[in-house]
């Protein structure tokens, strides 16, 4: 009985600051915690003294969270306004997809850059994101990373026309720092709220075989954060069921460490791309 109980617990002052903290006002539920444990009975618990204070400024504390920075970027990304029309052709896609609000980049971005290449392209090339002159001019791959991009398919004899090259994320994301804009990664959320967007592009194209190109660009087609380290040259099937080659952005054979050799790495990345050649075909541009 109760005479035989413990008069003091050591442990009970702590147990209750952990509750109070773990106690999520977003995700407050009363019926199912009366159903749980009925409420006469929530006086034998020792957080019985904190639990009607936690629901009461439930309200108050929620709001709160909803003003950080990191509950507003959530809330901007709504995944519902991303919605690709079905059955339309790549115009329709294009201009559809430059209406996108799926996510907070269109505000600071000049434009969509959608994905550009021949309809009947058997192989796509899938990049990161836009950067700063692929934002000015609604282009993919017309700044310093597609420059290397054509070289090394110019080395190995490939007509770059003859594919289709696109985004993972169709906006630019950047910080200014004076007159520059500097290029920031876009985070998984906004990959994710890209992604259907890559998925129509496919879907219409079907192509034969996908580069993935980068972190970002291999994370929205295996739809898990994949390390292009450990599977770089090879050919995987995707998420979106599509054999992928994942190599690296050539944006990154831009900015090596000190002491790599550039021209290796170069050769490098044209070694990966080599296995593009045999799916390539000529086709009319769209």
């Amino acid at each position: 009985d109760k005479s035989q109980a413990p008069t003091s617990d050591k442990v009970e002052a702590l147990w209750i600051c952990y509750y109070s903290n773990i106690f999520n006002p977003a995700r407050i539920k009363v019926r199912a915690m009366q159903a749980q444990l009925l409420k006469r009975n929530w006086k034998n618990l020792p957080e019985a003294v904190v639990i009607e204070p936690l629901i009461r400024n439930a309200p108050m504390r929620l709001g709160a969270m909803l003003e950080t920075s990191e509950f507003q970027r959530v809330r901007e990304t709504d995944f519902s306004l991303v919605q690709p029309p079905r059955g339309a052709d790549w115009s329709a896609l294009r201009d559809a997809a430059a209406s996108c609000r799926g996510c907070p980049l269109w505000k600071n971005a000049s434009c969509t850059v959608f994905g550009e290449g021949p309809r009947e392209a058997r192989v796509m090339f899938v990049g990161e994101q836009p950067g700063d002159q692929e934002d000015r001019t609604g282009k993919p791959f017309v700044g310093p990373a597609g420059q290397v991009l054509d070289r090394a398919l110019a080395q190995l004899g490939i007509d770059r026309s003859t594919a289709y090259v696109t985004n993972a994320v169709k906006h630019f994301k950047f910080e200014p720092r004076g007159k520059r804009r500097i290029h920031k990664t876009a985070s998984p959320r906004e990959i994710a709220a890209c992604r259907p967007w890559l998925e129509a592009e496919m879907e219409l194209i079907k192509p034969d075989l996908v580069v993935a190109m980068g972190a970002t660009a291999t994370r929205a087609l295996f739809n898990a954060p994949l390390k292009v380290t450990e599977h770089r040259g090879t050919i995987l099937q995707s998420a979106l069921n599509r054999q992928t080659l994942i190599t690296v952005h050539p944006s990154s054979l831009l900015r090596l460490p000190e002491g790599v050799d550039p021209e290796a790495e170069f050769a490098r990345f044209v070694s990966d791309l080599a296995q593009v050649k045999p799916f390539l075909t000529a086709a009319q541009k769209v």
